[in-house]
C-alpha cells in the first residue's frame, strides 16, 4: 500500500466568510440535536442501557447537550467478548489493510470537521480555533500512525549468522482499554485508539463523561468506516462504576490513558496487581499532567514572551496539560515582565464560545469551577492577585483570566496542578535560580525559555527536566510528527504520542531464528 507523504492539516480561517458561515451552521444544526440520545457501540451492534450519562453545555449547565449510555459490568463483558474473538483473526490482518481503514476515518473526519468543531464548542466550552486544532490533529494522527504501522510492519534485520536467518517481527499484544480525558475529546481519543487498532489490537473505548457526546461522534465515523464487528466497541460509562473494572479485568492486556495524577496513579497501582486467570503483565500507557513553567531572562525579546506566555496559560481556559501555569523571570525583568503579561491577559474575550468573538470560554464542569475558585483562595494568601480572580457571570462556569506575582516557588499554587486560568509568576535572582525553580516540581511535562543567550538556550536544552522543550515560543501546540509528545517524572511514562516510538507501545518484538 502505498499513501500519500504525511503533512500536517492546517487549522480553518474563520476570519474568512466561507470558513465563517460554514461554522454557524454547524453550530446551528448541532443546537437543534441538543437532548439526543446516544448509545454503546459493542461487536458492531449499538446497544442502549437503561441508565444514562447526562451531559451538559458548560456555558449554560441548564442545556442538556445529549444523553448518553451508561455501561455496566454486563456491557463491559460483552465488549471483551467481541473484542477477544475479533482479535483472532485482526491480529493476522496485513499492515496495509489496518492502515487503509485509518485513512478511511480521516477522511470521514474531515468530511465532518465542522460538525466536531461545533459539538466542542457546546460540550467542553472551546474557541473555534481550539476545536478545530482538536480536529486537525486527530486527522493527523490517524494519517501518521498509517505511516507508521506500515513502517512497523517491516520489522528489521538483526545481525545474521552462518547457518540461519534471523528477524524480528512486532506482533500486536490483544484487546485492551483506552481512557481519554474531555480537553482533547477528539484528538486523544481518536489518537490513542487508531495506534492501538493499526497495530492490530482491539479495543475498548470508555471516553470522558463530561465529553461523552463528542465521544459518541467520535465512535459513529469508526462504525462508517466499517471496521471489522468487535474490533472497535465504545463503552462510555461512570468512571466511578466502571473505570476499575476495565482496569483490574484479567482480560485486559493494555491500558492507555490520559488524565489527572491521581487517576493514573490509581491505574498503575491496580493494573499491576496480578489477576486470577491472567496471563500477562498489562501494558500501562499514561499521560498525567504538568506544572509547567516558562523561564525568561533579562536577554528577552519581553513582547515576544508575553504573547508566548498568555497563549500558553489562557488558551482552552488554561486546561491544557501542557498550559503554563508558572512563569520565572529573573529579578532584573520581573516587574517589566508582570506588566506586559498583565496588559496582555486584560484584551481576552470570555464568554460562551459559540460566538466567534469569545477567545476564552467557560471551564469544563462545576467540579472544576469550584476546585479552580479554591485555588484561587489559596493564592491570594499565598501570592499577590494582580489580575482576575472573579467568576464572570451567573450563568455557565466562567472565571477571568487570573494571575498571581510574587508567588513563592514552594508554594501549593506554584506546585500542584490546577488546570485553569490561573498563572503564578515567581521571582528568579538569576538563570542559575530560574534553573532550580524550574525543575523544584513532581511533574515534567513541557517547558520553556525566552533568552537570547545561546549559552543559555544550550543549558535549558541539557538541564529543563521536561518532555517538550520550546525555545522562544509557546509551549503548547505541538504537532503530530513534528513535536512528538509526553513528559517525564509524574507526568506519565513519556508515550510521546505523535512520534516514532508511540505504535511500539501497542505492540510486542518477536525474534525468529530459523536454521538453513
Amino acid at each position: 500500500m502505498k499513501l500519500e507523504a504525511f503533512r500536517n492539516m492546517r487549522i480553518l480561517d474563520f476570519k474568512s466568510p466561507q470558513d465563517k458561515s460554514k461554522m454557524e451552521e454547524a453550530l446551528s444544526k448541532s443546537r437543534s440535536q441538543f437532548g439526543k440520545t446516544y448509545k454503546a457501540f459493542i461487536g458492531g451492534k449499538w446497544i442502549d442501557t437503561g441508565d444514562k450519562i447526562t451531559s451538559v453545555n458548560p456555558a449554560n449547565p441548564s442545556e442538556i447537550v445529549g444523553y448518553v449510555a451508561n455501561c455496566t459490568e454486563k456491557e463491559i463483558d460483552m465488549a471483551f467478548d467481541a473484542a477477544e474473538n475479533a482479535f483472532k483473526e485482526w491480529r493476522f490482518s496485513k499492515a496495509s489493510e489496518r492502515a487503509a481503514y485509518l485513512v478511511k476515518i480521516a477522511k470521514i473526519m474531515d468530511e465532518s470537521r465542522y460538525e466536531l468543531d461545533s459539538w466542542m464548542v457546546y460540550e467542553v466550552g472551546k474557541n473555534w480555533i481550539e476545536a478545530d486544532g482538536d480536529v486537525a490533529e486527530a486527522i493527523d494522527t490517524l494519517n501518521y500512525y498509517a505511516h507508521e504501522a506500515l513502517r512497523y510492519s517491516k520489522g528489521y534485520k538483526p545481525y545474521q549468522v552462518y547457518g540461519e536467518k534471523n528477524e524480528v517481527k512486532y506482533v500486536p499484544i490483544g484487546s485492551g482499554v483506552v481512557i481519554p480525558p474531555w480537553n482533547f475529546p477528539v484528538a486523544i481519543l481518536t489518537g490513542m485508539t487508531a495506534a492501538a487498532i493499526v497495530a492490530g489490537n482491539t479495543v475498548l473505548l470508555k471516553p470522558a463523561s463530561i465529553a461523552s457526546v463528542i465521544g459518541a461522534k467520535v465512535a459513529e465515523i469508526f462504525s462508517e468506516a466499517g471496521l471489522p464487528k468487535g474490533v472497535f466497541n465504545f463503552v462510555p460509562g461512570s468512571g466511578s462504576k466502571i473505570g476499575d473494572y476495565l482496569v483490574k479485568s484479567p482480560r485486559t492486556r493494555f491500558i492507555a490513558f490520559t488524565g489527572s495524577k491521581d487517576v493514573g496513579l490509581r491505574i498503575n497501582e491496580l493494573a499491576a496487581k496480578h489477576q486470577e486467570g491472567q496471563k500477562w503483565i498489562k501494558r500501562v500507557i499514561l499521560e498525567m499532567g504538568g506544572k509547567d513553567a516558562i523561564v525568561v531572562d533579562e536577554t528577552a525579546d519581553l513582547d515576544a514572551a508575553a504573547e508566548g506566555i498568555v497563549v500558553s496559560a489562557f488558551g482552552n481556559q488554561g486546561q491544557k496539560c501542557s498550559a503554563c501555569s508558572r512563569v520565572i523571570a529573573v529579578d532584573a525583568i520581573y516587574d517589566k515582565l508582570i506588566e506586559k503579561i498583565t496588559e496582555r491577559a486584560k484584551k481576552i474575550k470570555v464568554g460562551d464560545t459559540s460566538d466567534f468573538e469569545n477567545w476564552m470560554g467557560p471551564v469544563s464542569s462545576d467540579e472544576a469551577f469550584k476546585k479552580i475558585t479554591g485555588y484561587i483562595e489559596i493564592g491570594k494568601k499565598e501570592g499577590k492577585l494582580v489580575l482576575g480572580g472573579n467568576r464572570i457571570g451567573n450563568v455557565g462556569f466562567f472565571i477571568e483570566p487570573t494571575i498571581f506575582a510574587e508567588v513563592g516557588p514552594n508554594s501549593r499554587i506554584a506546585q500542584e496542578e490546577i488546570f485553569g486560568p490561573v498563572l503564578s509568576v515567581i521571582r528568579a535572582k538569576d538563570f542559575d535560580d530560574a534553573v532550580k525553580i524550574f525543575n523544584s516540581t513532581e511533574y515534567g511535562l513541557t517547558g520553556g525559555v525566552y533568552t537570547k543567550d545561546k549559552n543559555r538556550i544550550k543549558r535549558a536544552k541539557a538541564e529543563f527536566n521536561v518532555g517538550n522543550l520550546y525555545i522562544n515560543r509557546k509551549i503548547t501546540g505541538a504537532l503530530i510528527g513534528v513535536q512528538p509528545f509526553g513528559g517525564f517524572n509524574m507526568s506519565g511514562t513519556d508515550s510521546k504520542s505523535g512520534g516514532r516510538d508511540y505504535l511500539l507501545l501497542f505492540l510486542q518484538a518477536k525474534s525468529i531464528s530459523e536454521k538453513i
